[in-house]
């Protein structure tokens, strides 16, 4: 009976310096982590562009500040044809094409129309 306890307390003993082992092994594990992942940002910090200096920044121009101009432009025609038309295939594309329109006056949605969304029925209340 006595030597059934020892082989107990052997097998306890190598069981918990088994799981000793196990959690400095896990600590150990995390520490190189972490430690990898801080070498690593540095490295990344280290490694970036370099911010410009004051005399590398953008300068205002001689006339003052460049301000929004709001005009009303003209559609451009949509050419008729009866093969369907691929973007590349129209000529001046975006405003380079399009005239200033005679009228200047914003275009405003009537009190009973659909506005964008279509649906013809009864608008904001």
């Amino acid at each position: 009976m006595n030597t059934a306890w020892m082989e107990t307390a052997d097998l306890a003993a190598g069981r918990g310096a088994l799981g000793a082992g196990l959690v400095v092994a896990g600590v150990v594990v995390v520490a190189l982590l972490i430690g990898m992942f801080v070498l690593g940002s540095r490295r990344v910090r280290n490694s970036k562009v370099r911010r410009p200096g004051p005399e590398e920044q953008p300068r205002m121009p001689e006339g003052g500040p460049v301000r929004e101009t709001r005009e009303q432009r003209e559609p451009n025609e949509m050419p008729s044809s009866d093969e369907r038309l691929l973007p590349h295939e129209l000529k001046d594309h975006g405003t380079a094409g399009s005239r200033t329109s005679a009228s200047q006056e914003r275009p405003r949605w009537d009190g009973g129309s659909s506005g964008s969304f279509g649906s013809g029925g009864p608008g904001g209340h």
